[in-house]
């Protein structure tokens, strides 16, 4: 099976390239003004046809921007495990959406199909799952994808419709293990997996009550409206979902776990005095103080909770005692949180660069690994060996009950987490059911370790290709003497720690510090913005 020319140059004259516009393959694919993305997304298509065709397998599309602003729009490719493309098609997805000639779009498919051997093992026949948010660019996009998905001869485009990215990452994922994908499925998972934990919580006199409320923030996205197919099957939690965008709210405007997690402030329509069961009051303020418990004390809880469980089978299962379990964090992670999982829960961290594929693709190497961002992406993955381990391992060759006790809960810990991407869904019935199973309030887990004071700053320069590093990401190799400037800054603070690195999206150059205090870290990380500004072309003042 080979190339249609004729059919993809006619499909691709409807989609010609903005003028001027070089776009970048970031952390998660193609971002920017949802006005100027038509091409790029039709090309994506090409590049998702193509993904299916070369892997025998369905493949997914989603148009999203993910925390941008609402007059953003982006795309992103999930492979057939539902993680994201593969980073060996990015340099190809790049060259593709960016070539301005007709003629020479055939070329660079041609050359990259001939260079990989993309139809070589390819099967007849792909499919394209294709689904987008509620952003007002959403429609227009996902039918360009389509066609950019048809132009290729034998692939079929299926249009899933608006969901959250997670969601079709995981139907992707579920398509390709032959299981039940529909977003039913999908609630239905979450649901039987939170129910066996809170199912097996050990009797106690002081057990809170089994109905938790939970305040949800809905960025006044799809988040919003998706939540409540699980809160009609799961009685354990009660939803209380605001900003949901129908009384006016603008996506991602003052609200969503991006701006508070940089900015430090409740969303719109959060901090009130009836908010007091998830937030204390605070003792030298009138109103009340935000606590933020970020990716870096979902992962700490998530680790405590399944390192428990984990001990108990290694002690009593003798073919289970060399599993390996390790947790994967960035530069963006705080100290205090690395501190403690090595020291005080000794298990195995490692750093990688800044983005899910990069955590999610060491995550996978572990039998159980876990993976947070600072922002709350991340996930558990369990590796398919370990998984298939305790699956088939019958009730009679445990040795102990608490054993037996011990699978069950970790196979139920793999229903409610979304093995293909992080998903904000299944991290919170995640959460809340270990904090009901450990009979936790949020005091207690807020309470694991005190965050060491931090601050992130950007820094616009004229092209952030002039910043290179090194040790993901901790150290700057380029512009020379950054990092020399950068140490210099550090060792002025107590506990200080700073790195800089690209944005993957913008010509900006963000800076994070942290220090012992407050006004350590901030000092800190104004100086190092000051040496960026100096020595990696700066635009306009520092900040």
């Amino acid at each position: 099976m080979g190339l249609d020319a004729s059919r993809l140059i006619k499909a691709a004259s409807g989609f010609p390239l903005p003028p001027g516009i070089h776009f970048s393959y970031g952390t998660a694919g193609f971002r920017a003004d949802g006005s100027i993305l038509d091409c790029v997304v039709f090309r994506a298509g090409i590049v998702a046809a193509l993904r299916s065709l070369n892997t025998g397998s369905t493949i997914g599309l989603m148009i999203t921007a993910s925390h941008n602003p609402i007059q953003d729009n982006g795309v992103k490719i999930a492979d057939p495990n539902g993680d994201m493309l593969s980073q060996e098609w990015e340099p190809f997805a790049e060259s593709l959406a960016n070539e301005s000639n007709l003629e020479n779009v055939v070329q660079v498919v041609e050359d990259f199909m001939q260079k990989n051997g993309v139809f070589k093992v390819s099967a007849s026949s792909g499919k394209v799952l294709l689904a987008r948010d509620t952003r007002p660019s959403g429609g227009r996009l996902l039918d360009a994808a389509k066609q950019g998905v048809e132009a290729i001869a034998g692939v079929s485009a299926e249009v899933i419709g608006v969901l959250t990215t997670p969601q079709l990452h995981w139907m992707v994922r579920a398509t390709n293990r032959g299981v039940g994908a529909s977003e039913h499925d999908y609630y239905s998972q979450i649901s039987s997996g939170f129910k066996c934990i809170v199912d097996m919580i050990p009797m106690r006199k002081n057990l809170a009550s089994p109905s938790e409320l939970v305040i949800v923030d809905g960025a006044n996205g799809v988040g919003a409206m998706k939540l409540s197919g699980l809160q009609a099957i799961i009685p354990n939690v009660q939803l209380n979902v605001r900003n949901c965008g129908s009384e006016g709210g603008i996506l991602n405007e003052l609200v969503g776990a991006d701006y508070v997690q940089k900015e430090r402030k409740f969303p719109q329509n959060f901090g009130h005095a009836s908010d007091l069961t998830k937030i204390q009051k605070s003792e030298d303020a009138e109103g009340i103080t935000l606590r933020l418990l970020d990716g870096d004390k979902i992962l700490t809880l998530l680790a405590i909770f399944i390192q428990k469980h984990l001990q108990e089978l290694r002690s009593e299962v003798h073919w289970l005692s060399s599993v390996n379990f390790g947790v994967v964090q960035t530069a963006y992670a705080n100290g205090a949180s690395t501190k403690f999982l090595k020291e005080n829960l000794g298990v195995e961290v490692v750093l990688t660069p800044t983005g899910v594929k990069h955590l999610h693709h060491k995550a996978a190497q572990y039998d159980i690994g876990i993976y947070f961002e600072a922002n709350g992406h991340g996930t558990v993955l369990f590796k398919e060996e370990f998984f298939a381990v305790l699956t088939k391992t019958a009730p009679s060759e445990f040795r102990t009950e608490a054993a037996y006790k011990a699978a069950r809960l970790l196979l139920a810990i793999s229903d409610v987490v979304n093995q293909a991407i992080g998903d904000a869904f299944s991290v919170l019935f995640l959460v809340e059911s270990a904090l009901q199973y450990m009979n936790w309030t949020i005091q207690d887990w807020d309470a694991i370790y005190k965050d060491l004071p931090s601050r992130q700053l950007k820094v616009k320069v004229q092209d952030r290709a002039v910043l290179r590093t090194t040790n993901s990401e901790t150290k700057v190799t380029h512009p020379q003497g950054l990092q020399s400037a950068i140490d210099m800054e550090v060792a002025k603070v107590t506990c200080g720690r700073a790195f800089v690195r690209p944005s993957g999206t913008e010509d900006v150059v963000r800076v994070y510090a942290e220090a012992a205090t407050q006004d350590e870290a901030d000092c800190l990380a104004r100086g190092v913005a000051i040496h960026v500004h100096n020595l990696a072309q700066g635009v306009g003042l520092p900040p």
